[in-house]
């Protein structure tokens, strides 16, 4: 499939770029409150204070482990392995085999999939091993893939980029070492865009086709993750998310992905996109899958700069055991309606009635002026791409043109531009936290349409056609740009039977949105849809 570079460029920028104006809405100079950048971290930092001391070797309790289920290895999710490997109904080596098949069969695995990692069969057996002795580890046995940007020791990690040549990591990044040392098994790695902000197609390895329908995208810019979880080629993956990229292939790919807050998961070893605004956190099946995942990941490493706070296991356990009564759940209309395809708002809406009945109570909340904080998030990102970025610039024609798009924007932004952006967010963050606090979690449509076109880059919104990045990251970026821990699950079908998704957020460092999340699954079966080819 051609596309060309014209349309790449101008798809990827829509809705992103503001005209440059002055601050008239910040405070003057000599005012006590006129903001500085740092303020927003230094906010987030006491959020992470009042989370108390870093978490134990051991979370409280795990979430209770699934029946047994019959059907494929490869349709187990993280739960429902843990369950099996418990009743010795199977192995960690059976699995790591039968998902190898799998990979080898499925479309997905020729495009979601870039690489195997080195000695997953040799962990694989340990696995088998410490199971048969009683000596598990939390994750024991689990397999995981890795997006491409995340250092995995001895495999292949390159960027999805034609810069990167054919570069092996050293080391392992935090996450990665973090799960390893839990038990998980490396398995793959998966596709990006390149750098985490590229084009759906890459000039290097191609474009991710979406498994629910092949001439649809993923979404990005973890595409690979999105696409390997929903084609069942996995049950975990990692992303990152910078402006909605665990979130946007989560509602695309029909799979349930989590951004934390900011911070809590260490970007140690990850190639950086926007230090001011990136994000890494894990995708699986289920917000209980993820659940089972973040206690072991989660944490300062002492090494990067903005790692702050722990993952409240014992937060999650007293949601799923109060259950939805008494919860209050903020709803936000205006910006986060509209450009919202009527399918999508449906389900929602239908997500909404099913917390109701659960004992949830509605509550309005109004977030102030989205469209600005939207925009300046995006002028951070693309100021920070263009000067990560500048020690190849004399390479940029390698780069895809949606890359080089970005990056061109990126260095047209004065420095005022930028600093205007970094001074809003701690206003910004209080506003937000300002209007939830009278509710314990928010939920916002997900995305605005079902997965876009990969020939012509575009979404269908109630039958009209926008550029993808015009309604792509509408209702992600804000949470980026804040820092707010963000879940995105699946609510349902759209318009021509492909996933739509809701977005439920929560207070910083609050485990609240994972137990919001696993309660409306334990009621609804939308997580449980497999695609077509996936069957």
């Amino acid at each position: 499939m051609t596309v060309s570079d014209a349309l790449i460029a101008r798809t990827i920028l829509a809705g992103t770029v503001a005209e440059a104006a002055p601050a008239r809405d910040l405070p003057s100079a000599w005012e006590r409150d006129a903001p500085e950048p740092a303020w927003a971290e230094r906010r987030l930092r006491e959020a992470a204070d009042a989370t108390g001391a870093p978490a134990p070797i051991a979370p409280p309790s795990a979430p209770p482990l699934p029946p047994v289920e019959d059907g494929p290895l490869h349709g187990l999710g993280i739960g429902a392995l843990q369950a099996a490997y418990a009743a010795g109904a199977t192995d960690p080596v059976a699995v790591v085999a039968a998902l190898r098949d799998r990979i080898a069969r499925h479309p997905s695995g020729r495009d979601a999939v870039l690489a195997p990692v080195p000695g997953a069969e040799n962990a694989a057996r340990e696995s088998a091993r410490r199971i048969r002795e009683g000596a598990a580890r939390p994750l024991e046995g689990i397999p995981f893939g890795i997006k491409d940007i995340v250092d995995c020791a001895g495999a292949p990690v390159t960027c999805g980029s034609r810069l990167t040549g054919d570069r092996v990591a050293e080391t392992d990044a935090t996450v990665v070492a973090r799960l390893r040392a839990a038990g998980a098994i490396p398995l793959a790695m998966l596709a990006t865009t390149e750098f985490a902000c590229g084009s759906a197609h890459n000039p290097r390895y191609g474009a991710v086709g979406n498994p629910w329908n092949r001439a649809r995208w993923t979404g990005g810019s973890s595409t690979g993750s999105g696409a390997a979880l929903a084609a069942r080629l996995m049950p975990l993956a990692l992303g990152t998310d910078t402006g909605g990229s665990i979130r946007v292939p989560a509602a695309w790919c029909g799979i349930t992905g989590l951004k934390p807050t900011r911070g809590l998961v260490p970007r140690t070893g990850v190639a950086p996109l926007s230090w001011t605004l990136d994000h890494v956190g894990p995708m699986a099946r289920s917000a209980d899958d993820l659940a089972r995942v973040m206690p072991w990941i989660a944490g300062p490493d002492g090494t990067d700069p903005h790692a702050a706070g722990r993952y409240d296991a014992g937060r999650y356990d007293a949601s799923r055991a109060r259950g939805l009564a008494g919860l209050r759940v903020g709803v936000a209309e205006g910006w986060f309606t509209a450009m919202q395809d009527a399918a999508v708002l449906a389900a929602w809406q239908a997500m909404l009635t099913v917390l109701e009945r659960g004992g949830a109570r509605l509550v309005p909340v109004d977030l102030g002026p989205v469209a600005t904080a939207h925009q300046d998030g995006y002028t951070i990102v693309m100021a920070e791409l263009a000067s990560l970025q500048e020690p190849d610039l004399d390479r940029a024609a390698a780069l895809d043109p949606g890359t080089r798009a970005r990056m061109d924007q990126g260095r047209h932004f004065s420095a005022t531009d930028y600093l205007r952006a970094l001074r809003r967010r701690p206003l910004v963050l209080a506003q937000v936290l300002d209007a939830l606090g009278g509710v314990d979690v928010l939920v916002t449509p997900g995305l605005g349409a079902e997965a876009p076109s990969l020939d012509s880059l575009t979404v269908e919104v109630d039958g009209t056609a926008h550029p993808l990045q015009a309604v792509l990251p509408r209702n992600t970026m804000l949470f980026d740009y804040t820092g707010l821990p963000a879940l995105m699950l699946p609510t349902g079908r759209g318009r021509t039977g492909l996933p739509v998704a809701a977005q439920v957020v929560g207070k910083p460092y609050d485990a609240l949105c994972l137990g919001v999340g696993a309660a409306f699954q334990r009621e609804t079966a939308h997580h449980l849809g497999v695609p077509p080819e996936a069957g």
